[in-house]
């Protein structure tokens, strides 16, 4: 039966498929620790007392891809190189989404509307990992090898998606609602659009490595198409809506190590 942990098991069983998942997974997982890094050093001087939650959740992305590399070590595998097709934060960035790269690797500070796109660009894009994690978790929380981590992530991915909410509440209440709705809805329509295409042209490569044949290939983008659908038509609200978090100060003190997944 198809099912998205036989899925993964498949994905998980085979060292080739498995390599290609942890490097397309390292890969944008220390981009974004890298753009992170980059928005924490250039918060202006109003907002620093949000720096630290910023450099934490840098410190977090860091860590997520130190572990995926640390999984396909442990297997005695090298990383690949990330198919551009394939490069979800990358192709984020070259559609406009979040907050360009040629400003992040210059030294002028950053504005609050600046600090209020990379908000809720994050809170868009922490959706789609949370959720993620979160069937991963709901599987492979017990597996002898990708476990630990697994259950890592998956709760540093529900702390981030925390953080977002409460930021933006704030600056919602500080008279920010309107641009953060328009940014969210903006945001969120892209993410799913770009999310299908990534998700199509990782499952394609999946297919060629473990040899899947037509009609499955096919049974499975036809499932992501209707995921699009679903999403184009109503689902993409789940990224939009705000509320406060369970648990505030969600990124509050330092990052947990990473050496215990390794």
């Amino acid at each position: 039966m198809l099912s998205a942990k036989s899925l993964f098991q498949e994905i998980l069983d085979n060292d080739e498929s498995y390599r290609l998942f942890c490097s397309i997974a390292a890969g944008g997982e220390s981009q974004g620790g890298w753009e992170n890094g980059r928005i924490a050093a250039l918060v202006p001087e109003s907002e620093r007392a949000l720096a630290p939650k910023i450099a934490r959740h840098g410190a977090d992305e860091d860590k997520h891809g130190r572990i995926f590399n640390a999984l396909m070590k442990k297997r005695g595998l090298e990383p690949v190189e990330v198919p551009s097709d394939t490069d979800y934060t990358m192709l984020l960035e070259r559609h406009g989404i979040g907050l360009a790269h040629d400003k992040l690797k210059g030294d002028e500070p950053l504005t609050v509307q600046d600090i209020v796109t990379y908000l809720a660009h994050s809170r868009v894009t922490e959706q789609r990992a949370s959720e993620q994690m979160d069937l991963l978790r709901r599987y492979f929380a017990d597996h002898p090898d990708i476990g630990r981590a697994v259950r890592m992530i998956a709760a540093d991915e529900d702390n981030h998606l925390a953080y977002c909410h409460e930021e933006l509440l704030r600056f919602a209440y500080a008279g920010h609602g309107r641009a953060i709705q328009r940014a969210l809805r903006e945001c969120a329509l892209a993410e799913i659009r770009i999310y299908r295409d990534v998700s199509l042209a990782v499952m394609a490569r999946m297919g060629r490595v473990l040899g899947w044949s037509r009609a499955r290939a096919a049974v499975l983008a036809a499932g992501i198409h209707a995921v699009y659908a679903y999403e184009r038509a109503a689902g993409w609200r789940r990224m939009v809506t705000l509320k406060t978090p369970e648990r505030r100060g969600a990124l509050d003190g330092p990052a947990t190590a990473a050496a215990e997944c390794a």
